[in-house]
């Protein structure tokens, strides 16, 4: 894992998502799902290209469950972007890093 994804509980969410200056990425994601496991290595190589730009917190919806059902997660990989404390728009499926980069981009 990067140093630069931060993997957060229900109990940091506020202060590692809510309160944070940088828009951020949040992953829902599972150990058991493996469209999740497909895009942790673009999310990767996405930190180091946004490092300073958006931070990418991940969500375990199994450990987390009152974030994921706070959020109304129903399919996950989902990846929803925040600002100011507000998720600003959202991602669902395992998609390509054009389409990743597109959707930060567009979202910043």
């Amino acid at each position: 894992m990067s140093g630069n994804i931060v993997n957060t509980t229900d109990a940091n969410f506020e202060a590692d998502v809510l309160k944070s200056e940088t828009p951020v990425l949040v992953d829902f994601w599972a150990g058991w799902c493996a469209p999740c496991k497909a895009i942790a290595p673009v999310l990767e190589v996405l930190s180091e290209e946004y490092a300073g730009k958006v931070k990418i917190v991940k969500v375990d919806v199994t450990a987390c469950e009152a974030t994921a059902v706070n959020y109304n997660i129903r399919n996950i990989p989902a990846l929803l972007m925040f600002k100011d404390g507000e998720v600003v728009a959202q991602q669902i499926g395992a998609v390509p890093k054009s389409k990743l980069t597109a959707f930060i981009d567009e979202n910043i």
